[in-house]
């Protein structure tokens, strides 16, 4: 790689120096039968399958730009639910004001699949990495968490505005997107930035329904606020009462330390082992 490359493989997106700012890079897919099942609403699909890279331009602190969007589609797929995918894809465009500008449609002969790669900018000097947690900064989640069993893997909502009003005023250190997992994500936070961490459980801010119903029923699903979670790390937030827009629930739920727990009893998603 050449002196352009500002950081390459193993984050979030890829930083690349372009004029005057910073040119972020990314590219994400999701697989039928890993990502979404065949009888999902198709155009949830495509709105996940924008998101998924919209969300990873957003943990870094940049604005998403134009997106390539790869569909390779089995023979017996109906055109209808082709066209479904793609509204699902321009929704999540339009309304995070990115420009889908082209890509590529091709057969497969097995599961269907979507990629996406997105370009955005981030602000010289503004960008956040996974790899700048210090001891003694708090660990912070934006919204609820869980919830991927009744479907909100589909539709969940990337912190687009939320991440630019956080790097706009303080002095972040880390973020991540935790679409794998709270149990998966945050060690690989951790881990980048050479630190253990301390999360308080009892803390987790959950979606309705994870802490009641059965027993077996309420351990699953309290296993899937593992599986959807967003959020930044910085000592300064604990002290300032402000939200990064209305009605946003800015939660701490526990702090980076020397050492400390690094993995939990309950993973979250794994793309190659699938859900653990």
């Amino acid at each position: 790689m050449d002196r352009r490359v500002v950081l390459g493989p193993g984050d979030d997106c890829a930083v690349v120096k372009t004029a005057g700012n910073l040119q972020l890079l990314k590219s994400d897919c999701i697989v039928e039968g890993i990502h979404f099942l065949a009888d999902a609403d198709p155009m949830w699909v495509g709105w996940k399958a924008m998101c998924r890279s919209i969300s990873d331009i957003a943990s870094m602190g940049g604005l998403p730009l134009d997106a390539l969007v790869t569909v390779a589609i089995r023979s017996d797929v109906e055109f209808e639910w082709l066209k479904e995918l793609y509204r699902g894809l321009r929704k999540a465009a339009s309304t995070y004001l990115v420009n889908l500008v082209g890509g590529e449609t091709a057969r497969s002969p097995g599961p269907l699949f979507l990629s996406v790669t997105l370009t955005g900018m981030a602000e010289k000097g503004k960008y956040v990495s996974r790899s700048g947690g210090r001891r003694g900064d708090w660990l912070f989640v934006t919204g609820k968490l869980g919830g991927s069993i009744d479907g909100k893997h589909l539709r969940f909502s990337p912190r687009v505005r939320e991440a630019r009003w956080l790097v706009g005023r303080f002095p972040i250190h880390a973020m991540m997107d935790l679409s794998d997992g709270l149990g998966s994500d945050l060690p690989r936070l951790a881990a980048a930035s050479g630190v253990g961490f301390e999360v308080a459980l009892k803390n987790l801010p959950l979606n309705k329904g994870l802490r009641s119903g059965k027993r077996s029923t309420g351990r699953r699903r309290l296993r899937t606020a593992f599986s959807r979670f967003r959020g930044p790390s910085n000592r300064a937030l604990n002290s300032n009462g402000r939200k990064p827009s209305p009605g946003l629930q800015l939660t701490p739920i526990g702090r980076l330390v020397d050492s400390g727990r690094y993995e939990f009893e309950q993973k979250g998603f794994d793309h190659f082992r699938g859900s653990t």
